[in-house]
């Protein structure tokens, strides 16, 4: 478990941007730019194992290596304050219902600066209609949405999604965010990262392309500044929703294929043709800039030539590491304008950064 101390906030923060000013110095670039989180309530996604002890049970979290020495879990700052004032209500409420806590595994809370809520209850035992009857109850009664798990089961009350507001550039873009599906946890952080991906090239030209869109997160706030956007994802749900979000943003602009990174790259190269990319007549488009969002692996090393062919490179990296060892393929063609750090998960190790680079003359 880390330590959340608000007034240490800075001085980790700083720590991190030192760390990153070290990693990258081989590749010369310009100034770091800084990106910082609230020092609290700033993530949207918080579970919790469920401990029972009796009659009651509790939110428990556990330090690393075990399983059977529950830490009560009673104040969870880093959390939104929305789930915060949530935590306590909701578990007496479970507390005070045989239906709702019985062998009950775990909470998960998914929550939008917008407000919108949702809450999955997690079985270790299987659920029906008397479990449904309370679960709609509490639903009614805390004004939230409900899900409920167990083994190969999934009992949707309402619905299974939270619909995000996101204020980017004097805009506001709106976003199905699907429960189980990747979303960034720090909305507040994500605005600074979208408006930063639209600062970075000053005078786009042609066409966007997007490798590991998710839901349409950055492609559907750029959409607007380019041509004409196509953005690929893997994952079937996150695809889904990135369509369901250009619809619900009215951009006429945006396509989606459903692919690998990977594949993306062999179908464009002409080595191996996805037929359900043909639909995309990619032969139209005039790729000038392309945006990377790759997982913690970072790009593989036929990806990390594609990219390079292209005249400017948006790289978002979760990993400093396998983005610096990107850099050193990247940086034999290109220089890098802009990078800069989002502070995405205070009080952790981890770090986002973002990386402008522009092809040498």
């Amino acid at each position: 478990m880390h330590i959340v101390d608000p007034t240490m906030y800075e001085t980790l923060l700083s720590n991190k941007v030192d760390m990153l000013t070290d990693l990258y110095a081989p590749f010369n670039p310009p100034a770091l730019e800084i990106y910082d989180s609230p020092a609290q309530h700033y993530r949207l996604r918080a579970e919790f194992r469920i401990w029972h002890s009796g009659e009651r049970c509790f939110y428990a979290m556990f330090n690393p290596g075990t399983k059977s020495d529950p830490i009560e879990i009673n104040e969870f700052p880093i959390a939104s304050e929305q789930i915060c004032q949530l935590m306590p209500v909701l578990l007496a409420k479970i507390n005070a219902t045989k239906e709702l806590s019985h062998r009950l595994f775990t909470v998960e809370f998914l929550n939008t600066l917008s407000g919108d809520m949702l809450v999955t209850l997690i079985y270790h035992r299987q659920i029906g209609e008397a479990w449904q009857a309370e679960a709609q109850k509490l639903q009614s009664e805390l004004n939230i949405r409900i899900i409920g798990r167990a083994r190969n089961l999934k009992i949707v009350l309402e619905r299974d999604y939270v619909l995000e507001t996101l204020n980017v550039a004097g805009q506001q873009y709106h976003y199905q965010q699907i429960e189980g599906s990747f979303t960034q946890p720090n909305g507040i952080v994500n605005q600074k990262m979208l408006t930063w991906a639209r600062d970075v090239n000053p005078a786009p030209e042609g066409d966007l392309l997007e490798l590991y869109c998710g839901n349409g997160n950055f492609s559907i706030a750029l959409a607007n500044l380019y041509k004409r956007v196509v953005a690929t994802e893997i994952s079937k749900p996150s695809v889904n929703a990135a369509r369901f979000n250009t619809e619900l943003n009215k951009v006429a602009n945006l396509q989606f294929g459903r692919c690998s990174a990977e594949e993306f790259t062999a179908h464009i190269k002409g080595v191996k043709a996805l037929k359900r990319l043909d639909e995309l007549n990619l032969d139209e488009c005039d790729f000038k800039t392309v945006l990377v969002d790759p997982p913690r692996a970072g790009l593989d090393a036929a990806s990390c030539a594609m990219i390079s062919e292209y005249e400017n490179i948006i790289y978002i990296s979760c990993n400093p590491h396998t983005l610096a060892e990107n850099l050193t393929e990247l940086c034999k063609t290109h220089e890098i304008k802009r990078i800069a750090m989002f502070d995405q998960f205070p009080y952790t190790d981890h770090v986002e950064s973002g990386v402008f680079l522009v092809k040498k003359s």
